[in-house]
């Protein structure tokens, strides 16, 4: 099995005047990278890959694979044409990668039996190790928690970014033992680790990567003082980058940074101003 243990950054793409600010995500990749964490996710939900066409997608990969490893970089490939995804999914894999991300096909809503004939179908076409998504609450449908057992036994199917929202599922996919389960979380990563967990794909962990990395550690070496020391210094800024639709925190802070413009694409909107200043205390107090 691959191994994916870790923490994971859902990287956001920096915008500018409405393109890609490649110098930007030069600087964001570096930084991330610099900071320990295990790889990065691009062109995820947090990288606004739905407000992106196919063509900037891959040249954000190309960029990213220009300076991390390929074992670094897991890409995104979403949709519910089935064969614009596997042909999408094609061109992404041309390209030496750590895995693909994969959620269920959105907006469609398909049965379970058709939920598992997707699956099936991007994992036989896959040569590289797929990371099924699995958030109901973004795609609309949900992937029951037997139907989930049984599609992670494909030998393709690497680990799982868990979303569900239901704990019983994510202890069933720990005990079973098939996929490794990364939560997508931000506020379970310490319970997720505490339970057997294989890491998380964070998109809070833009900002102080460091201490993802350190609580990681910590619970790596079963520390769980350690550990929850690290979580409760992280938990106020957790809780404030969710505080409005996911990246809008989050690049709002990166903006604070000086690492990006606060630019997100239509119809995603900005941060507010009451958000924007409670971001400004959480990241004042968590910088000492």
């Amino acid at each position: 099995m691959s191994n994916f243990r870790g923490i994971w950054v859902a990287l956001a793409t920096p915008f500018r005047s409405g393109h890609v600010d490649f110098l930007a995500l030069e600087g964001l990749v570096k930084k991330l990278l610099g900071e320990g964490v295990r790889g990065l996710v691009v062109c995820g939900t947090t990288g606004e890959a739905a407000a992106m066409n196919k063509d900037e997608q891959l040249q954000v990969l190309d960029a990213v694979l220009a300076w991390a490893r390929p074992d670094q970089v897991i890409m995104g490939v979403a949709g519910n044409n089935l064969a614009e995804l596997l042909a999408f999914q094609q061109k992404v894999q041309s390209r030496d990668i750590a895995g693909v991300l994969v959620p269920a096909p959105y907006y469609v809503r398909p049965s379970q039996a058709g939920l598992e004939a997707f699956f099936e179908a991007v994992a036989n076409a896959s040569s590289v190790p797929v990371v099924l998504y699995d958030i109901p609450y973004r795609t609309g449908v949900r992937i029951e928690r037997e139907t989930l057992r049984r599609i992670v036994r494909h030998p393709n199917i690497a680990a799982v970014k868990d979303c569900s929202g239901d704990i019983e599922t994510t202890l069933a996919l720990i005990n079973d033992g098939y996929a490794e389960v990364l939560t997508g979380e931000d506020i379970n990563i310490l319970t997720t680790l505490a339970l057997g967990g294989a890491g998380a794909i964070s998109a809070s962990a833009h900002v102080r990567a460091d201490l993802y990395v350190q609580l990681m550690t910590a619970m790596d070496a079963a520390d769980l003082v350690a550990g929850r020391a690290a979580f409760n210094r992280l938990l106020p800024w957790i809780q404030v980058a969710f505080a409005e639709p996911n990246p809008a925190v989050v690049k709002a802070a990166l903006a604070e940074m000086g690492l990006m413009a606060d630019e997100l694409r239509e119809p995603m909107q900005v941060c507010t101003a009451s958000t924007r200043e409670r971001l400004r205390q959480v990241l004042k107090v968590l910088a000492v």
